[in-house]
């Protein structure tokens, strides 16, 4: 009894160690939201909400990435396709012909 529980211990001890994997490595980010995301999100359109690449990868992060690499990649992949919300002005600096001044009419003598 006590040798065959020698016998195991020391099988086990020198069994080779399984390594980790990380199964999201050598992937497009296009891949990893393909593989992860789309069984919720039709679309990458939308998600990064106007947020910067480096809190949305700290959020992917934590949350659904298997590593900090493919959290940055796909954070960087949907901050590039991010698309304002119809209706929303573009982020580009420029004014809506709306909030131009409109010239004033010359006044009128009498």
């Amino acid at each position: 009894m006590i040798l065959g529980t020698i016998a195991a211990a020391a099988i086990v001890l020198t069994a080779p160690l399984a390594s980790a994997q990380n199964l999201d490595a050598g992937k497009s980010p296009e891949k990893l939201f393909a593989d992860g995301c789309t069984a919720c999100h039709r679309s990458p359109r939308g998600l990064a909400k106007g947020r910067m690449s480096l809190t949305l990868s700290w959020f992917l992060s934590d949350h659904y990435a298997t590593s900090s690499d493919s959290a940055k990649a796909l954070a960087a992949y949907l901050v590039s396709v991010d698309t304002p919300p119809p209706g929303a002005p573009a982020k580009s600096g420029a004014k809506s012909a709306r909030s131009k001044p409109r010239p004033l009419k010359p006044a009128q003598s009498q």
